[in-house]
């Protein structure tokens, strides 16, 4: 008869050994994804100042700190985000080169029918990161109106007289002046920068009077005082700027139009360095530090990560195709 001592005794015995193979197989696991080994490089495709440097470089210092491996940003602007996107698609797929991208990423399929990419094919969907509103701001020396419903007026009266600045043809910021402009019956002026951060400068500048920015890269400026937040799209107003009015409560319960960030790797990126990413980029944006940033900026962290930010990209590209094709918008 077995001892209940004896039965102990064989339970410690399992014990330790199912602890030996986890801690092997942990060790295994480890060796075989030992992402980060080094410096990880991200291509930001857009000039330094704008909304996707205001997203990756606080991410940047958060994944340094929790991994002790530097994400380097690469800022790679021009042809509305789509050089970037294109030396993204062809780097090395061993994962230690991503891609930050943004909404701007599945309009581009539409407006640039020559891309040498192909953002469903050629970049592996790993996490979507940020999801701000966009805000229509003005400069408030060049046009010095109380609030939307006088630069409403004004935009109406004054049919070519106003320019508004985007971070280039093609971008959301682009389309969204677009369609602000066929619901309000208005005709601004389409003047492309080289990225969102260029096109700040411009509007602070006073080289244009406008931008439909995402609050993002506005959220400083606004509260510095060098723009001047006259709403912001969709059916609620911000945290961030909670005296600004919604477009809903402005009369216009369809403009919503919200600036997206993510991160891809180029196609072949192993499935382990995959996982690696996903794990720490959410680690980095879900720091209290991190979330400091993004609600100051009015964002909230989306999370979707592998295939349902594959499905969200996806959606977002016959999303925008549709707005295009209505909108009749053309590269500048």
């Amino acid at each position: 008869m077995t001892s209940s001592f004896d039965i102990n005794a064989s339970r410690r015995d399992v014990l330790r050994a199912a602890a030996a193979g986890v801690a092997a197989f942990s060790l295994g696991s480890h060796a075989q994804s030992g992402w980060p080994a080094k410096p990880v490089t991200m291509i930001v495709p857009f000039p330094a100042g704008g909304g996707t440097d205001a997203f990756a470089r606080p991410m940047s210092a958060q994944f340094a700190r929790l991994t002790g491996k530097q994400l380097i940003i690469d800022n790679r602007g021009g042809a509305g985000g789509t050089l970037g996107a294109s030396i993204a698609a062809k780097a090395s797929p061993d994962g230690y080169t991503l891609f930050m991208g943004a909404v701007h990423h599945t309009i581009a399929p539409s407006m640039y029918p020559k891309l040498d990419y192909d953002i469903e094919k050629d970049l592996v969907p790993l996490i979507l990161v940020a999801s701000v509103p966009q805000v229509v701001v003005v400069n408030p020396q060049k046009l010095p109106v109380a609030g939307f419903k006088e630069f409403l007026e004004y935009a109406r009266k004054n049919p070519a007289k106003l320019n508004y600045g985007s971070a280039g043809a093609g971008t959301s910021h682009h389309l969204a002046g677009e369609l602000f402009k066929q619901q309000t019956k208005t005709f601004i002026t389409h003047i492309p920068y080289r990225g969102a951060g260029p096109a700040l400068q411009g509007l602070i500048a006073g080289d244009v009077e406008m931008m439909f920015d995402g609050l993002g890269s506005s959220a400083s400026h606004i509260a510095g005082g060098r723009i001047k937040a006259l709403m912001v799209s969709g059916n609620k107003r911000n945290p961030a700027i909670p005296d600004v009015p919604s477009a809903t409560e402005m009369g216009l319960p369809d403009y919503n139009v919200t600036t997206w960030y993510g991160v891809w790797g180029p196609k072949g990126m192993p499935a382990d360095a995959q996982a690696r990413a996903i794990e720490e980029i959410r680690k980095a944006c879900t720091t209290d530090e991190a979330k400091a940033v993004w609600a100051r900026q009015g964002a909230e962290f989306a999370g979707l990560s592998g295939p349902q930010f594959g499905s969200f990209i996806s959606a977002e590209v016959k999303k925008w195709t549709q707005v295009v094709k209505a909108s009749g918008a053309k590269l500048d």
